[in-house]
């Protein structure tokens, strides 16, 4: 989009948007799928996402895209719709990433976009069915989809609650290069002070966290906050 890329100049942040930053596995692990599924997500003749380099770490939009369609599948939707929204949006409104710029809904088994981010207020009150080739659908009455993530004014993902809406920890392009953090502060860093052997008291004060939230960290970096070890492989398939 062309606002990101002017953006730039002026907020350098911007450009850590589009810079390969995420293992695969890692984007598997925050949206609680396989690798193998988000492999394949990309291998497929009519991909399901943005292409990239065979072993190529993710950008950020890229592993939103991944989070994005993680959700669609889970809440019931087919990859043909999914794939057909994803090219309608990206061959209409002339974006890399639409999964990671555009506020989807949902209807159903359909995917919606709000048709006054393409039109302005002329398009108020009115949706894109974009599975199904742009078709307007005038029920006011949708549901939100993709509660977890936060949008910027100009529509592309800038926050993702990584393990869940209201959970503390988020991936923020802003903060710690994109790490998942807890109120600012990277999961992983409390990890390392945990299994170095500190109290989660002594964590939290050094931090400014309440312990709920070093304990939600922990956790998220597959750790238990009652016994040290090894993190733990929770991965859904």
């Amino acid at each position: 989009m062309t606002t990101l890329v002017s953006a730039n100049q002026t907020e350098p942040w911007r450009r850590r948007l589009f810079l390969p930053n995420y293992q695969l596995g890692e984007a598997a692990r925050y949206a609680q799928i396989s690798p193998q599924t988000v492999a394949a997500w990309h291998k497929i003749e009519r991909p399901t996402l943005s292409r990239k380099e065979r072993r190529a770490a993710l950008s950020y939009m890229q592993l939103i895209e991944v989070a994005v369609v993680a959700a669609f599948r889970k809440a019931g939707i087919s990859l043909k719709r999914i794939r057909d929204a994803r090219e309608y949006i990206q061959k209409q409104l002339k974006t890399e990433h639409p999964f990671a710029q555009y506020r989807f809904k949902t209807e159903g088994k359909h995917l919606l976009v709000d048709y006054q981010e393409v039109e302005g207020d002329k398009g108020s009150g009115k949706h894109l069915v974009a599975d199904q080739g742009g078709q307007l659908e005038w029920n006011d009455i949708i549901g939100p989809l993709l509660k977890e993530f936060e949008y910027e004014h100009d529509g592309i993902v800038i926050r993702w609650h990584v393990a869940g809406p209201a959970s503390p920890i988020v991936i923020d392009p802003r903060l710690s290069f994109g790490a998942p953090t807890v109120q600012g502060t990277p999961t992983w860093v409390i990890a390392g002070r945990w299994n170095a052997g500190e109290s989660i008291t002594d964590i939290a004060e050094d931090f400014g966290l309440d312990k709920k939230c070093v304990r939600q960290a922990l956790d998220f970096e597959g750790l238990s906050s009652s016994k040290r070890g090894k993190p733990s492989r929770r991965l859904l398939h």
